[in-house]
């Protein structure tokens, strides 16, 4: 199954100050988890994930370099009719006091639509996740890692 790699994930990979040196146990396996997919070819990558990636990079040096890691991965389709989607389940989240992100609740219609699985540690991720999964009954985060703990 392709997997929609959130930003939370990227960040981990390609961002995080002192590499890999620095991650935890919880975030190592979810760096496993990408590179496997990567081997694999299931990584998939969305316009505006790629922007939040490359957004807020301290040099022009770090931002080219993360830029080319991330080059390897054009952007998937995203239709007007996703961004409606998108649009109304946020409201639906909203009115029932669940608190998430307009870029994750587009993740969250792209995997649906798609038959794909997302890779996340955010936590606006997963209650976007829970929200549409309850709203059609089905699952769009089948990669166990997607709901562990920071």
């Amino acid at each position: 199954m392709k997997v929609l790699v959130d930003t939370s994930i990227w960040s981990l990979a390609l961002r995080r100050k002192g590499g890999s040196a620095s991650l935890n146990d919880a975030e190592k396996h979810l760096v496993a988890l990408l590179v496997e997919a990567i081997r694999d070819g299931r990584v998939l990558v969305a316009g505006p994930i790629r922007q939040e990636v490359l957004s807020g990079i301290a040099t022009p040096e770090q931002f080219a370099e993360v830029k080319v890691r991330l080059d390897p991965f054009p952007d998937q389709p995203i239709a007007s009719e996703d961004y409606i989607e998108a649009a109304r389940l946020y409201n639906l989240c909203r009115r029932g006091g669940v608190e998430c992100g307009a870029v994750d609740m587009l993740l969250c219609v792209l995997a649906y639509r798609n038959d794909w699985t997302i890779l996340s540690r955010d936590g606006g991720m997963e209650r976007s996740i829970a929200a549409i999964e309850a709203e059609t009954g089905k699952r769009i985060a089948d990669v166990p890692a997607s709901r562990s703990s920071r």
